[in-house]
């Protein structure tokens, strides 16, 4: 799933090597875990259907490239700027699996003659896992629905804003998956990801949105999203099934 990722992953995994080496070696109780997460959205509405067979078709190379790397894909369902547009990601990966994908001039060949034609890239990162803010284990459940949460903060406020958050990591309800930007868009920029089965779920736990008070000062802007799970576009990954 190249599109866009060869510059990124050239920046990045120096990067990500650096931050290892300063935290020290890995052990087998602490794993650095990162994700790739980008969007992309048709042309126009006139290459909208193009965009979603191709995109399969692109999948199915992956399946026949014998692709080790979990690949979700969803739309945004409620958004004000990201109706319709196509979320796609792959998590749980060292620095080093990144630095190593699948056939990478057939990746981006065949990316080219199916996704590129009818597609508009509007943003991709590397992420880290964040285990400390987080319940679950970096590996988001493949349920139907998800909420997907951008935090973007003022500049230099990342440590608090980090520190405030693991103080309340054991009240926290059901699987919550809170990532920080590597590279890819301004910084410091934090996402959660909380699966859910449905939309009944997700209203259900509307309080539970909520970011404790004590972040409200350090953060820039917040914005909260809802994915729907395309069934029909995962690689190494099983659907949840429906409730």
């Amino acid at each position: 799933m190249r599109h866009h990722w060869i510059w990124v992953l050239s920046a990045v995994v120096p990067v990500l090597f650096g931050a290892k080496t300063a935290r020290g070696p890995e052990t087998q109780t602490e794993r650095v875990s990162f994700a790739r997460i980008a969007f992309m959205r048709a042309i126009d509405e006139s290459h909208a259907v193009d965009l979603e067979a191709g995109y399969i078709r692109h999948l199915e190379w992956h399946r026949q490239a014998k692709d080790t790397f979990n690949w979700y894909s969803y739309s945004v369902w409620a958004s004000t700027e990201r109706q319709r547009w196509i979320m796609y990601a792959s998590f749980g990966h060292t620095a080093s699996e990144l630095s190593n994908p699948v056939s990478p001039a057939e990746d981006e060949r065949d990316s080219m003659i199916n996704i590129l034609p009818h597609a508009q890239f509007t943003g991709n990162g590397v992420y880290e896992f964040l285990p400390a803010l987080s319940r679950g284990n970096g590996m988001p459940t493949p349920t139907l629905r998800a909420v997907y949460t951008t935090v973007e903060l003022n500049y230099g406020a990342g440590k608090a804003f980090e520190a405030a958050l693991a103080a309340e990591q054991s009240k926290l309800q059901g699987e919550t998956l809170w990532f920080r930007l590597v590279v890819g868009g301004h910084t410091p920029c934090y996402v959660r990801l909380r699966p859910r089965a449905s939309l009944a779920s997700i209203l259900d736990e509307r309080a539970d949105q909520a970011l404790p008070d004590k972040v409200n000062g350090l953060i820039s802007k917040m914005t909260v999203e809802t994915l729907n799970l395309r069934s029909n576009m995962l690689v190494n990954v099983t659907p949840e099934p429906a409730p």
